[in-house]
């Protein structure tokens, strides 16, 4: 995309709408889902408007309220962000909700704006830190379940990829991650896959064409694999997880996804902050290295995790 635009499925604006602008990042964008959950309940007969990036915003494409997107490059000229801005003018909201900024809500034409605190509350989940910005209107509401929606033909594409994949129970693996200190070792991964093989029929490794080199790596001859990780669209990857009995990754936008799916999972955090960004739900849970130190972080400890996890949502 070399310019900001409105999506190629734009309307007019017959009926209400609201517009939410929300963030970049593809776990972060999850954890805003429950700002949108609320809306949609408190504003049955509106559309949803977002703002956000092409990389994450086909994540919320699906979802029944979300009426136009409007997709914004961070990398625009001073010429093309003021026509995004004009595009975003020609149509007045009944309310403006800013997830990324307290500011460019107010560039635009709305009823009503609101926007996040503009300080950080310590051991506040980031989820939690989002729906504050709905405080003036469900001021003693807690956040709901964050929610992804898919299409049936996401779940067509997804089956399709994992056709040669034998039985139902399958563990779903994200070895990727957005930089190299939030990784869990290859080997580490391997070591689990051995562990899990007289537990689960297969393996599916998820992730971006980025992390395509990690899941070659991470196959084992214990446990039959299929690598979709380079193989689909966000959506269709999503579709992936929603078949996987079980999911354990690393610190990144997958493991929210699937605790948004709510698939039994276990993310494996480093140096990262498990109070404010783990995944958001009942069957999400973390294993946290040591100092910070993936590498501290044994096979064994994520195979015990995730046994106890199974075993609690098992008797639930």
């Amino acid at each position: 995309m070399n310019q900001p635009h409105l999506s190629a499925y734009a309307t007019n604006a017959d009926p209400p709408r609201l517009l939410v602008i929300t963030l970049s990042n593809i776990g972060d964008v999850v954890l805003t889902t429950p700002v949108l959950e609320a809306l949609a309940s408190l504003y049955p007969n509106t559309v949803i408007d977002l703002f956000g990036d092409a990389r994450s915003a086909q994540l919320l494409s699906a979802a029944p309220y979300v009426g136009d997107i409007f997709l914004y490059n961070k990398r625009a000229t001073w010429c093309e962000r003021l026509r995004f801005l004009a595009a975003l003018r020609r149509r007045r909201y009944r309310l403006i909700v800013d997830l990324r900024s307290p500011f460019v809500a107010y560039l635009l034409r709305a009823e009503q704006r609101l926007s996040k605190p503009a300080r950080r509350r310590p051991g506040l989940h980031a989820a939690q830190e989002h729906f504050a910005a709905l405080a003036p209107l469900l001021p003693h509401a807690a956040p709901p379940l964050c929610r992804v929606y898919l299409t049936c033909g996401d779940h067509e594409m997804a089956g399709r990829l994992l056709a040669d994949l034998p039985g139902t129970r399958w563990l779903a693996i994200a070895p990727g991650a957005n930089w190299p200190g939030k990784k869990w070792p290859r080997d580490h991964y391997r070591a689990l896959l051995a562990l899990a093989a007289p537990s689960f029929d297969g393996a599916i490794i998820v992730g971006s064409e980025h992390d395509a080199d990690d899941a070659r790596a991470i196959v084992s001859t214990r446990l039959p694999c299929v690598i979709t990780a380079g193989n689909t669209q966000l959506r269709t990857a999503a579709a992936v997880l929603a078949r996987a009995h079980a999911f354990v990754g690393n610190d990144s936008g997958l493991g929210h996804i699937a605790a948004a799916l709510g698939i039994p999972s276990l993310t494996c955090f480093g140096p990262g902050d498990p109070v404010r960004y783990r995944p958001w739900g009942p069957r999400a849970r973390v294993a946290h290295a040591a100092q910070g130190d993936l590498t501290q972080l044994t096979p064994a400890q994520v195979w015990s995790a995730l046994q106890t996890l199974l075993a609690e949502v098992e008797t639930a």
